[in-house]
This record gives C-alpha cells, sequence and structure tokens, in this order.
C-alpha cells in the first residue's frame, strides 16, 4: 500500500511517499518557501533529484504540484492519486487530548484547531495540510500522529508546574513534551538493538536546529525537556532553552520591551545565534577550529546544559543503560558528542573517539567496551514512524 506523509509547516511542506508494509521509501521532496519569493518544488527518487522554481503561493498550490509531480514523473510508481489510499499528517500539539495516533474527522480537526494558542506556529500549518489533503484525495484515509502523544505517559509529579492548580485545570498549562515521534522511533530502535533487557533506562539525545532529551523507562517516556512549548532546555539553533522567569519579566517592565519583542528575542534571536551570530552548527564547529573564542564558548555551553539533563535523567531512574544520539547534529557531530561525553565516566559513560568518528547510515555503538553505559548513535525517520503509526490504525 502507497502511503503519503505530509509534514506541512508554515511556508514549507515536507512529504514522502512509503510502500507499506515493506517500509520501502519509493520517493520524497519538499515544497519550500510558501507565498515567499523563490519557492521551489523538490523531488527525490533513489538518486535522482530534481528542484522546481514555481510561484506557490500557498499550501493548496503546493500540494497540487507535489500531486502533479508524483503522477508525471516517470520515475514515481504511481500514475492515479487514488492509488493513495493513506495519508499520514504529523501534526505537533495534541495536548492532553491524544495519547495516540487517530484517525481524522471533524471531531479531530476541531481539536487540533482548539490548540492553535498552544502551537501558533504549527498546529495551524498542520491543520491547512490536513484540509488541503482531504480536498486532493477525498477517497484516501486521513491520520494524525501527534508530537506530543509518546509524551502523555510522563507522571504528573514531572508534568506539573508548581503554580495554582487552576491553571492546570481551566488552562491546560502543564508540561507536554515534543519530538516524540522521534525519540519513540530511536528509543524502540535501542531496545531492538541492545535487547530490551539492557535497555530499560534510555536517556534520547535529539539535536537539530530544535532540541530535546527524553528520559525513556521500559519503553515509556517519563520526563522530556521540552515543556509547555518547544523553547526550554536545551541550547537550540536560535531558542534560548531554559532561562529564569526573572529574566523575562525585566526584559518586560525593566526594558520596555512588548510581548512580541520577547517572544522573537527568545525564538528566533537566542540560542545558537544569538552566542555566536551564526545557528548553522557546521559554521560554528568551521569557526571554533580556526580560534573563535564565541563560537568555541557556545559549543561548551551546549554540551554543559545536555551534561546537567543526563544527570538528572539518571538520577530519576536511578540508573542508566544507554544515551542515544539522534537528529541532524546528534548524528553528525562527533565533536558535540564528544564534548557531551567527556568527564562523564563517573556515570560509567566512555566515548571511544574512534569509534565516535566514523561515519554511516546504520546504528552504531560508540562507547568503550570498558563503559557500563551504551552510547549510541541511531538515525531518526520521524517519516517512517509516522507511516508505521497510520498502516497500524488502518488495519485495526
Amino acid at each position: 500500500m502507497f502511503v503519503l506523509i505530509i509534514n506541512s509547516g508554515s511556508s514549507s511542506i515536507k512529504y514522502q511517499l512509503i510502500d507499506m508494509p515493506s517500509e520501502e521509501l519509493l520517493c520524497k521532496g519538499m515544497v519550500d518557501r510558501i507565498g515567499l519569493d523563490g519557492s521551489t518544488l523538490s523531488l527525490e527518487v533513489v538518486e535522482d533529484k530534481k528542484v522546481l522554481k514555481k510561484e506557490i503561493g500557498d499550501h493548496e498550490i503546493g500540494l497540487s504540484l507535489v500531486v502533479s509531480l508524483l503522477l508525471e514523473d516517470e520515475l514515481t510508481p504511481i500514475s492515479n492519486r487514488n492509488e493513495i489510499k493513506l495519508i499520514g499528517h504529523r501534526v505537533v500539539h495534541g495536548g492532553s487530548q491524544f495519547s495516540d495516533t487517530v484517525l481524522i474527522d471533524e471531531r479531530v480537526k476541531s481539536a487540533i484547531k482548539d490548540l492553535f494558542d498552544l502551537a501558533p506556529l504549527h498546529n495551524p500549518a498542520n491543520l491547512t495540510g490536513i484540509e488541503v489533503a482531504e480536498r486532493l484525495f477525498p477517497n484516501a484515509t486521513q491520520v494524525a500522529v501527534f508530537d506530543t502523544a509518546f509524551h502523555q505517559t510522563i507522571p504528573d509529579l514531572a508534568y506539573k508546574y508548581a503554580i495554582p492548580t487552576q491553571f492546570l485545570n481551566d488552562h491546560n498549562i502543564r508540561l507536554y513534551g515534543f519530538h516524540g515521534t522521534s525519540h519513540k522511533y530511536v528509543s524502540e530502535k535501542t531496545r531492538e538493538f541492545l535487547r530490551v533487557d539492557k535497555a530499560k533506562k534510555i536517556i534520547t539525545i535529539h539535536l537539530g536546529n530544535g532540541c530535546s532529551m527524553t528520559a525513556i523507562q521500559n519503553g515509556k517516556s517519563i520526563d522530556h525537556s521540552l515543556g509547555f512549548g518547544p523553547m526550554n532546555g536545551l541550547i537550540m539553533g536560535t531558542r534560548s532553552g531554559d532561562i529564569d522567569q526573572s529574566v523575562v519579566l525585566y526584559l518586560m517592565s525593566g526594558l520596555n520591551m512588548s510581548l512580541d519583542e520577547v517572544t522573537s528575542l527568545l525564538q528566533k534571536q537566542s540560542g545558537m545565534l544569538g552566542l555566536t551570530g551564526y545557528s548553522d552548527l557546521r559554521e560554528i564547529q568551521e569557526r571554533a577550529d580556526n580560534g573563535d573564542v564565541d563560537c568555541k564558548l557556545a559549543l561548551l555551553m551546549s554540551a554543559y546544559r545536555i551534561k546537567k539533563y543526563i544527570g538528572a535523567y539518571a538520577a530519576i531512574m536511578n540508573g542508566l543503560d544507554a544515551i542515544v544520539f539522534t537528529a541532524g547534529i546528534g548524528e553528525n557531530s562527533s565533536k558535540v558528542r564528544s564534548l557531551v561525553c567527556n568527564s562523564m565516566d563517573y556515570l560509567g559513560i566512555i566515548l571511544d573517539e574512534t569509534k565516535n568518528k566514523l561515519r554511516n547510515n546504520a546504528i552504531r555503538a560508540i562507547h568503550e567496551s570498558a563503559g557500563k553505559v551504551a552510547i549510541l548513535v541511531v538515525p531518526t525517520n520521524e517519516e517512517l514512524e509516522i507511516a508505521k503509526q497510520s498502516f497500524k490504525i488502518f488495519n485495526i
């Protein structure tokens, strides 16, 4: 069965066509800069990739172009849109309502809309992708996979904030967690790789432009570094991560910054960008290697923050079997992995630098044999996880 995976962002649509249950990736691509100058449409089939410059004014135009490209390109396996019987959508925020993958109906769409205030940059775009796909594929089953669902097993002592309980009861203010599809996928791959009995206590470290960590015990998420929104926790590309609330109050009351200005500062101008002037880690690493003091310090600060969370999560799980690096930076930056694992032998975390520097696309162990904690690099595949969950619910 052909399953189309759609990740609809505010100005982009990422898509993959996957054959299930074989899990074969048939093609993938992206619609970029929707509604902006220089918008593009791409399609990649095996080694062949084409990028087309198009005027793409909205998501409906963008997804319509994707459908046309899938049908017209001689390398893709479909010739009729009705051959796509199942569409899986990434939805960032599912609130407390959704702890699992669901078939999309009017109730689900209404719930996604109700959560716009909790994820204003993501849920509106996710819902737009769903509504456009419904119009373009009226005979297909539409499925929603929520980034927050995996974290619904986090207990109340971890998800509640120490503010009056009425704010939880009346306004749903609590820790939700994000990147759940990625954390779920890599944790399951880790449990397969190490065997379940040797992977009861895992910390998954998702490092990309957005970053997060999850404490996973017996396959369940029990704590997570992101919270009510995807801003706190680790230092990210443009987001500050953890910051003293007093700083926010001072920015507004002492420096007379507006709410919008503070939001932009903490979401779009902070993190590695604020520390160095650059948000791309590859450029930051290159500059650090060439002696840039700010870039060196930013890398050390980022690693320091990750170490703090490793220590905290090892404490709440009363032990640690494995730490797992994943996503663009986690999978590709031996430098970041080295900085994180340095001087962590008290926990049994001992990195083998030779293994760490080797690169391939497979799951690999990079710890020394003397280490008590497994250190793994596990490539994430959120689209495949969405396809698996969508296919599973389709066949129930």
